[in-house]
């Protein structure tokens, strides 16, 4: 059975549709990339998978004994939330939230899960630091710790390499793609086309018309075709 499946979605905001009958699969190990055009849908879809907002229509099936918190979200920052005054440790530890329930404390296998994440980050020297004080490459892999203490099956992520330099972008592809290689599943939006397609196995394309498919099937594509400059 498929990890995530939507069927017949119909997304939007402010009482307009922007999507109809969206209806795509992904399987555990997939890694899914989202792109197409500015307000085409891209940022409202990930928010429904989320549960962040309802869809107008359809329905968001989870399979293979996911729950939605046991989703992983990497979502894009405000000014406001880059200069958050809290520490590294408190930023991480708060994405075992969903695994403390109404507890008022966290436990000490959350705490071991939450330093296990920031390790895997390679953010340790960091762990005292304050949020705020950081680049954004190193905000990038505090958030990406975060959404590992939520879990080891999907992570969600909105643009996570806007605003970085090339080489910090490039590090953060390889991370994420590591992350992949383990098994974990990623659903990720990108305006980066190329990263997209050296990365993906699947693709997801929203606009005027939708494109769902493997990477090989979108590169054959019209739509494929002319997203990535070439001649239909």
């Amino acid at each position: 059975m498929a990890l995530l499946k939507a069927e017949n979605l119909t997304l939007g905001y402010d009482n307009q549709a922007i999507i109809s009958d969206l209806n795509f699969e992904i399987n555990a190990g997939d890694y899914l990339c989202i792109v197409g055009e500015n307000g085409s849908g891209k940022s409202t879809l990930m928010k429904t998978l989320l549960h962040l907002q309802n869809a107008y229509g359809g329905n968001i099936i989870f399979g293979d004994g996911l729950t939605k918190k046991e989703i992983g979200y990497l979502p894009q920052q405000t000014q406001v939330q880059r200069d958050f005054p809290a520490s590294v440790w408190e930023i991480v530890l708060s994405g075992c939230q969903s695994r403390s329930g109404l507890r008022p404390f966290y436990s000490r296998e959350e705490k071991k899960l939450a330093m296990e994440s920031i390790e895997r980050m390679g953010i340790g020297h960091l762990k005292g630091r304050c949020y705020r004080e950081l680049s954004g490459g190193q905000q990038q892999r505090v958030l990406l710790a975060r959404a590992l203490c939520a879990t080891r099956k999907l992570i969600l992520l909105d643009e996570p390499v806007a605003g970085l330099d090339p080489i910090v972008t490039a590090e953060m592809y390889s991370v994420i793609k590591e992350l992949n290689d383990e098994g974990i599943t990623i659903i990720m939006i990108s305006h980066d086309i190329s990263a997209a397609l050296k990365y993906a196995t699947h693709i997801l394309h929203i606009g005027e018309k939708v494109f769902f498919g493997t990477k090989s099937s979108y590169l054959e594509s019209p739509m494929g075709r002319m997203f990535v400059g070439e001649e239909v």
